[in-house]
């Protein structure tokens, strides 16, 4: 697991967090406004979704009838 944080402008938060929710398994999104009170902090923890195991039909050993 990894902590990724965006500062993105407010208007912008929402299609980040949809966009990094189809990329990776994610917890719950924090928000925060940046130290420069324009633009907001986004953090959520990550997971990189996890490879599919094969089948026995991928198996290049397997004949397939």
């Amino acid at each position: 697991m990894f902590e990724i944080r965006v500062i993105c402008p407010p208007g912008d938060a929402d299609r980040i967090a949809a966009t990094l929710a189809a990329a990776f398994h994610v917890g719950g999104f924090r928000r925060y406004p940046a130290r420069d009170g324009q633009r907001m902090r986004l953090y959520v923890t990550a997971d990189t979704h996890p490879t599919p195991e094969p089948t026995h039909r991928d198996a290049r050993w397997v004949k397939h009838h």
